[in-house]
């Protein structure tokens, strides 16, 4: 007595239609498809987002510009007394 069997099933189906309607089940539905579509569309990205943000594994150089080995860079005088430079 606690199961439903499929005479049961549909009974309540043709009520449900009868209550709402072909055309209104049909955009319930197609509601119900655009909800499980965006969800889907915001779990990728998500996860595309997360996979971004992940850090690269590439090494990298030093923050300041390099000189080439033949050039020096100029420096200022010290700051000992030394009238010299100027």
């Amino acid at each position: 007595m606690g199961s439903i069997g499929p005479f049961q099933i549909l009974i309540i189906a043709l009520v449900i239609l009868v209550l709402f309607g072909r055309g209104r089940i049909s955009e319930m539905m197609g509601d119900f498809g655009k909800g499980v579509k965006s969800f889907r569309k915001g779990l990728n990205d998500e996860d595309n987002a997360a996979e971004e943000a992940k850090p690269s594994a590439r090494i990298e150089g030093p923050s300041h510009e390099a000189k080439p080995a033949g050039e020096t860079v100029e420096s200022a005088p010290a700051a000992t007394g030394d009238k010299t430079a100027s």
